[in-house]
């Protein structure tokens, strides 16, 4: 498949499927007698996964780990999950602090009516 029908049928631009390339997350397509990239069907399975892993918050780097590993012949299984269970742990710290955060912000905005610190008054008169 030529570069065009990949990016059409993928939904990935050409320009992303060289960086794709270029990073090593696809094989360096073979060249036809023209010169165009000629890649196999499989291309369109593996950025469905390199996509799904995007979306799921991998690195482009973890993604080429589990490629790689695959690639060898090896089922990256347990590598996937532990990825996975790091990026579940960081959400997991993420929501918590933004919680916190929207718990200031609200209580913040719920003291309109109350005595403020002088530093936090609002000064403008509509």
């Amino acid at each position: 498949m030529r570069i065009g029908e990949v990016a059409a049928a993928s939904g990935v631009t050409t320009k992303a499927l060289r960086f794709y390339e270029e990073r090593g997350l696809l094989p360096q397509a073979d060249r036809a007698t023209n010169g165009y990239r000629d890649y196999p069907e499989d291309t369109i399975v593996r950025l469905e996964f390199i996509r799904r892993s995007q979306v799921a918050g991998l690195t482009l780097a973890e993604i080429l780990d589990i490629l790689q590993i695959r690639d060898a012949g090896t089922a990256p299984c347990g590598h996937v999950r532990d990825q996975l269970a790091e990026h579940l742990t960081n959400l997991d710290r993420h929501i918590a602090e933004l919680t916190a955060l929207r718990e200031t912000v609200a209580g913040l905005h719920g003291n309109r009516g109350g005595r403020r610190p002088r530093s936090v008054q609002c000064r403008s008169h509509l």
